[in-house]
C-alpha cells in the first residue's frame, strides 16, 4: 500500500531519535562535538540557518553523506524547517551505518521559537 508524506515521516519519527532545541543548545554550551546538518533547500538555507551548521540538501544525502560527514560515530543533529525532511534524513543516515543521529524536533522554526541564534541573510 502506498504511504503519504506524514506516514513515512511519522514511520521515520518512531524508529530515530529526537532531540530539543534546549538538548543541542545544551551540548553545544558544553563544547561537546556535534555536527549540525541543515538539509533543507539552498534557497531556505540562504534566507536564514542555525550558526555553524553544515549544509548538506536532503536530495543530495546518499550521494554525498561519506565524503561530507566521514566520522559514522560522530554526533550529528539533523534539521530542517520543521522536522520532516530531518526525520527522513535521520532514517536514512543509519540505513547508511551513522550511528549517532538525531532530528532536531520541529526544526528551526522551533530552534527560533526557543530564543536561539538565527542568522538571516
Amino acid at each position: 500500500m502506498a504511504k503519504t508524506f506524514e506516514e513515512l515521516v511519522d514511520e521515520a519519527r518512531e524508529v530515530t531519535e529526537q532531540t530539543t532545541p534546549d538538548e543541542v543548545n545544551a551540548a553545544l554550551e558544553a563544547n561537546e562535538e556535534v555536527t549540525i546538518l541543515d538539509v533543507r533547500e539552498k534557497e531556505e538555507r540562504d534566507a536564514s540557518r542555525i550558526p555553524d551548521s553544515k549544509f548538506l540538501p536532503r536530495g543530495l544525502l546518499e550521494y554525498r553523506a561519506a565524503e561530507e560527514l566521514p566520522e559514522k560515530d560522530g554526533r550529528i543533529v539533523i534539521h530542517c524547517a520543521s522536522g520532516g525532511r530531518s526525520a527522513l534524513s535521520v532514517k536514512t543516515l543509519q540505513e547508511m551505518g551513522y550511528t549517532n543521529v538525531a532530528n532536531l524536533k520541529g526544526g528551526l522554526k522551533a530552534w527560533r521559537e526557543a530564543g536561539y541564534t538565527v542568522e538571516e541573510g
